[in-house]
């Protein structure tokens, strides 16, 4: 890629069983010359489809403009059910500065792209993160709390009034919340339970909102076709949080309920310096650095 600016983008839709809406919904990645799909993972259970690519900010902003019309024209949250939180079709569009870019054009970008779907798809948008307009929006659970199902009266409250769009929810496809952010790492952890009861309460412990980790989001999931719970994390910024912090304060917690990790895994795609970081903590590497991995030197 000989791009000047590029920006990273991970969409986030309601749909993680039918392949064939998938296909249609990540189309209009594929075809865009400015705009490169990087992954895209669906999760049945909790029916989900995660989205990575990159792009320059213009060819971006058109390919995904293109894609939530797909979404809200094939998704209708009336019919939908998952294990994931949702409000919308599309549920979250962040934004995150790569190469040449700053926070401030990945907020600048968040803001063209809610005003534009707003305008066209008569959907009601809330930046949050970097783009939030209020510190009470900055956080995505707290925009997102109720769900699609208690955005219909959460919306017409004067401090939740939407940044673009109307004041009512739209009728098949809810809200969106759109933002820029530091990259965020989806982290899953399995355990040995079928109890959702103690996947919840491990993920009660180890978030930052209830006194865990300052960059954590978490919440109970059942797996029902494996038998087993999951503790699924947002790691929102893995240079202060790491990775392996999150992994043994689950095993702790996992502990006093006789219940064991039994793996782990990671959706979509992740910052090498995030496993780096794990690996060097776990193999105890003294003075290691980035500077030291042969793939980083590569790409200089």
């Amino acid at each position: 890629m000989s791009w000047n600016k590029i920006i990273e983008c991970v969409p986030n839709f309601s749909e993680g069983r039918d392949l064939e809406k998938i296909d249609q919904i990540v189309a209009p990645f594929r075809i865009n010359a400015g705009v490169k799909l990087l992954d895209y993972s669906n999760d049945e259970d909790h029916n989900r489809l995660v989205v990575t690519l990159v792009g320059e900010p213009e060819a971006l902003y058109e390919a995904i403009v293109e894609a939530v019309g797909v979404a809200i024209r094939l998704i209708d949250l009336n019919q939908h059910t998952g294990q994931h939180l949702r409000m919308g079709a599309v549920d979250v569009i962040p934004f995150i500065p790569i190469k040449n870019t700053s926070m401030e054009e990945a907020i600048e970008l968040s803001k063209k792209v809610a005003a534009k779907v707003a305008e066209i798809y008569h959907l009601p948008v809330f930046l949050y993160e970097k783009s939030a307009t209020a510190s009470h929006r900055e956080n995505l659970a707290s925009v997102r709390k109720g769900e699609f199902e208690g955005m219909a009266e959460k919306i017409k409250l004067p401090e939740w009034q939407p940044d673009f769009g109307p004041a009512e929810r739209h009728p098949t496809a809810g809200a969106v919340a759109i933002g820029a952010r530091m990259p965020l790492v989806a982290y899953n952890i399995n355990l040995s339970t079928d109890n959702l009861e103690i996947a919840t309460k491990i993920a009660k412990n180890i978030r930052h909102i209830n006194g865990g980790l300052r960059y954590v989001k978490a919440m109970g999931v059942e797996l029902k076709e494996r038998n087993i719970t999951q503790v699924s994390i947002n790691m929102t910024d893995y240079t202060h949080t790491a990775l392996y912090r999150a992994f043994e304060l689950v095993r702790i917690e996992a502990r006093r309920y006789g219940v064991t990790i039994v793996g782990s895994e990671i959706i979509g795609l992740v910052p090498m310096e995030a496993l780096i970081d794990t690996a060097s903590y776990y193999l105890g590497l003294e003075n290691f650095s980035m500077q030291q991995v042969l793939e980083a030197r590569i790409m200089e």
